[in-house]
């Protein structure tokens, strides 16, 4: 039976019953829900989390500060956003002329230096998440949602987080078990489909997924393979691959080529392009939680890497050349693709990074590791279009206001899918942390 007072905290320290009891009261009625009427009122039908792997520049995009000496300012003009008094990079003149549709928290603080760990504690909230696998707050919604022909967590990138050094734990479900991982799909710039998993069932090629009558003739030919006792065989992620190949909503949802050439346009001709269509796609068809990774690995050129955002060399070099103008771009098209859709005020949008970069300039003409102090862009389900929630100082290297940390990102998040303090204390996840509740 469910105590309240005899949960244990396990974020960020050992909270005390009364600040508890507090959190649990205040969320819900700083979103004008009740406790009990939360769930049902769910805000969010889906959530998609654009994971910008490898930290971001906060002072070289979102949080500029152009009266700051140049060895930390930077080379970058800024420029006027639709927000009165809000300027970012020139960089994102795509994202700054839709400011009024977004809010942006400039006041967030991890709890470690190390990608890695930052990560896990990033997309947990849960400090223990670095070294024990909390789980991904997909992962929670997963779970609290339950089962559906869809799955109820996907996750669109190259592979699962990591950098050379090996892989993030927060990426699924952690110690819950694989049963709560990510469903796991790849899209290349042209918006061709790959499901990992499929790669273990014999004789389905996932390349099948652009040829629609291919696919269906080869899940006949495996259908009459396959008896009873293969089948039992599989694991839980092969036969969820499977289930969602035999599902036309998925397949549907999966199938970039029904989309109108423009709108492909759009988004450009990108992995993070298409696969942020493909996570709009997702979410039309009903997928609770999509997480679009940037890259799988935080090293930005490093052979073999995907160009994550981790710019300790070059990073005034890939910016403007690379990483700017596909986020600006990609942003931009998301917005008015669920705008137009009619899909803002039941999606929930989210871009964030594990940490921000070093304030001052590095001896390589770059920026560095800085957990004391980054952003987030917060779009969809009532979030107020224009507000700048939070301060950071002059160099932007702490926060002046409250600081926002992962755990309320998270609270945030599963308070508007549905889940409120009671349903995360149940699962013994994020119990201390408050919702932003300045965002709404």
């Amino acid at each position: 039976m469910f105590e309240v007072g005899s949960f244990r905290a396990s974020l960020h320290g050992v909270p005390s019953r009364r600040a508890f009891l507090t959190g649990a009261a205040s969320a819900p009625f700083a979103l004008g829900l009740s406790g009990a009427t939360a769930k049902e009122h769910a805000k969010a039908k889906s959530v998609i989390v654009l994971w910008l792997w490898g930290a971001p520049s906060h002072l070289d995009t979102f949080d500029p500060k152009p009266n700051a000496p140049a060895d930390i300012r930077g080379p970058f003009g800024t420029i006027q956003t639709k927000t009165p008094g809000v300027r970012f990079t020139e960089l994102f003149p795509k994202t700054a002329a839709r400011s009024d549709r977004f809010a942006l928290v400039r006041s967030h603080v991890n709890f470690d230096g190390d990608h890695l760990k930052a990560g896990s504690i990033g997309l947990t909230g849960m400090l223990e998440g670095k070294d024990a696998a909390a789980p991904n707050f997909g992962s929670v919604l997963a779970r609290h949602r339950g089962a559906r022909d869809l799955p109820s967590f996907v996750t669109v990138g190259r592979g699962h987080p990591r950098d050379v050094v090996g892989p993030m734990r927060g990426y699924g479900g952690g110690n819950w078990g694989r049963n709560y991982d990510p469903f796991l799909v790849g899209c290349t710039d042209t918006g061709d489909i790959d499901i990992p998993a499929l790669k273990l069932l014999d004789g389905l090629s996932p390349a099948a997924l652009g040829d629609r009558k291919k696919l269906l003739g080869e899940l006949d030919a495996l259908n009459k393979r396959t008896d009873a006792r293969d089948f039992e065989k599989w694991n839980a992620t092969e036969k969820r691959a499977y289930a969602l190949l035999t599902t036309p909503e998925a397949r549907k949802a999966l199938d970039l080529t029904q989309e109108k050439p423009a709108v492909r346009e759009a988004y450009g001709q990108t992995s993070f392009g298409q696969s942020c269509l493909l996570a709009r796609r997702l979410a039309q068809a009903g997928v609770p939680y999509i997480q679009v990774n940037w890259s799988q690995y935080v090293e930005a050129m490093t052979p073999n890497c995907d160009f994550g955002w981790d710019t300790h060399i070059f990073n005034f070099d890939l910016l403007p050349d690379r990483h700017g103008p596909i986020f600006d771009r990609v942003f931009a098209a998301l917005l008015d693709d669920l705008s137009d859709r009619g899909m803002l005020d039941s999606t929930l949008v989210l871009a964030m990074g594990e940490f921000g970069r070093t304030p001052r300039i590095n001896g390589q003409a770059s920026r560095d590791h800085w957990p004391q102090c980054y952003f987030s862009m917060w779009a969809g389900c009532g979030v107020r279009g224009g507000a700048v929630i939070g301060d950071s100082d002059k160099t932007a290297s702490a926060p002046l206001t409250e600081a926002v940390t992962p755990g309320m990102v998270g609270a945030t998040i599963l308070e508007l899918a549905g889940m409120d303090a009671q349903a995360r204390a149940e699962l013994r996840v994020l119990p201390e942390a408050r919702v932003i509740h300045e965002l709404f």
